[in-house]
């Protein structure tokens, strides 16, 4: 078993199916997970046909997005990361600019002032250049941009494996060793 705490917030971006992906994973890893979904993100897996309702099957705690009082909203309460998939780019953007009007961005805002590892997932397409700068600003702050852009040398068939190499990825960066996808030989 894994012992690490993570937070996982799923936010109104298209590509919800990288966040079920990687609940499964981090329920196979045996990670301890405290999830937070957006009323957007509801709205959007609605119209990618994921049930959201099954995503608090998949973790042991789950957030209401408005409620600031949740434990991690707080430095004082120990996580050991946090993972926004897919992050908007309205998320990106008050990030980058200190706007914690949620508990996706207070949480977020948290892990930065603390020092902990933030990755988020991005996706969208194209970017113009604020969507870049916001993204470069949090880059060099210390947070870990892993834009949901699967590689195809592993010869996927399905898309459940192009999330897979998602979910891999971001295991990779939490330093979690893993088989999601098939390494480069």
């Amino acid at each position: 078993m894994i012992n690490m705490k993570l937070v996982i917030a799923v936010t109104g971006a298209s590509g919800i199916i990288y966040a079920e992906n990687f609940l499964k994973a981090t329920k196979k890893h045996k990670i301890e997970t405290h999830l937070i979904i957006t009323e957007s993100a509801k709205k959007v897996a609605k119209h990618e046909n994921i049930k959201i309702e099954k995503f608090e099957s998949l973790t042991n705690h789950h957030y209401d997005p408005n409620d600031l009082e949740a434990p991690i909203s707080s430095g004082s309460y120990k996580i050991d990361a946090m993972v926004i998939i897919p992050c908007s780019m309205k998320t990106v953007g008050a990030l980058a600019h200190g706007y914690t009007e949620n508990l996706v961005t207070r949480a977020a805002d948290v892990q930065l002032k603390e020092k902990r590892k933030l990755i988020l997932v991005p996706r969208e397409t194209p970017l113009h250049a604020i969507h870049l700068e916001n993204m470069a600003k949090l880059g060099q702050n210390g947070v870990v941009i892993l834009p949901a852009m699967p590689g195809f040398y592993h010869n996927p068939k399905t898309i459940e494996e192009l999330a897979d190499f998602i979910s891999g990825k971001i295991l990779d960066q939490l330093e979690i060793k893993n088989d999601q996808f098939t390494r480069w030989t």
